[in-house]
C-alpha cells in the first residue's frame, strides 16, 4: 500500500456507467484531473453526483468502465487507493459515544502520517469542545468535525459531497481556504455542490450530459 502522503499525479475515469436498482443513472462518463486541480460536479438531484463520488472512492463498483490512479487501475490496489483519499459524504461519520477529539483521532489514526488533531479542531472552531461527547454536537458542529479530517491527516485526493451543508459562512470560508492550500501543494479536490463555493479556476463536469434521459433524446 502506498503511503497516504504520496503525491498523486493524475486520477481519471473512462466510459463509466452507474446502475442503481434497475435504473441507469449515467453512462459513458469520463473525467481526468491532475495535481492541483479542482473538479466541480454539477447536475440536478438524481443525476448521480453522490454515486460518482462513491464510485471514485472505491465504495461503489461501476457497472462498466475503469478508473485509473496514476495510470494504474484502482481495482489492482483498492486498499492503496482508499488509503490515499479523504471521502466526506452526506452522512457525518461520527461515533456519538466518543469525544470530539477521540473521533478525529480515530479517523486520523488510520493514516500512516502523524495526525494533527488539535490544530484541525482549532481550525474549524471545535477546540473548546474537544472533550465533549460527539452526541451533543449540532448538525453544523458535526459537519465541521467531519471536515476537520481533511486538516488532521494528509491524503492527496479529496472527494467532497455537498461539504457546505449545515455550515455557516465563516466555516465555508475555512473550507475554501483549506481547498486552496491543498491544491497549492499538488492535491486534487473533487466536489459536488449546489452553491458557488468560490473555488478558484475549477474544472466542471455536468453529469446530466451522461444521463439516460439525455441519451434517449439524442
Amino acid at each position: 500500500m502506498a503511503d497516504t502522503s504520496d503525491p498523486l499525479i493524475a486520477f481519471s475515469g473512462e466510459n463509466l456507467t452507474c446502475i442503481r436498482g434497475e435504473r441507469m443513472v449515467f453512462s459513458g462518463l469520463g473525467f481526468t484531473v491532475v495535481k492541483g486541480d479542482a473538479l466541480v460536479l454539477t447536475g440536478p438531484n438524481g443525476s448521480g453526483k453522490s454515486s460518482l463520488l462513491r464510485m471514485m472512492a472505491g465504495l461503489l463498483p461501476p457497472a462498466d468502465g475503469v478508473m485509473y490512479r496514476d495510470a494504474m487501475d484502482i481495482r489492482d490496489d483498492p486498499e492503496g487507493h482508499r488509503g490515499g483519499l479523504h471521502y466526506v459524504g452526506h452522512q457525518d461519520a461520527i461515533k456519538p459515544m466518543l469525544t470530539v477529539s477521540e473521533n478525529l483521532a480515530f479517523w486520523a489514526g488510520i493514516r500512516q502520517a502523524p495526525a494533527q488533531v488539535d490544530s484541525a479542531l482549532a481550525l474549524f472552531g471545535l477546540a473548546a469542545m474537544a472533550d465533549n461527547p460527539a452526541r451533543l454536537l449540532s448538525a453544523g458542529q458535526r459537519r465541521r468535525l467531519n471536515l476537520a479530517r481533511l486538516a488532521a491527516s494528509p491524503a492527496p485526493l479529496w472527494l467532497l459531497d455537498e461539504p457546505s451543508v449545515a455550515l455557516d459562512t465563516a466555516s465555508v470560508a475555512v473550507l475554501v481556504r483549506l481547498i486552496a492550500e491543498h491544491r497549492g501543494t499538488g492535491g486534487i479536490v473533487i466536489v459536488s455542490t449546489h452553491i458557488d463555493l468560490g473555488i478558484d479556476a475549477p474544472k466542471s463536469l455536468a453529469l446530466d450530459d451522461f444521463t439516460a434521459n439525455r441519451a434517449s433524446a439524442a
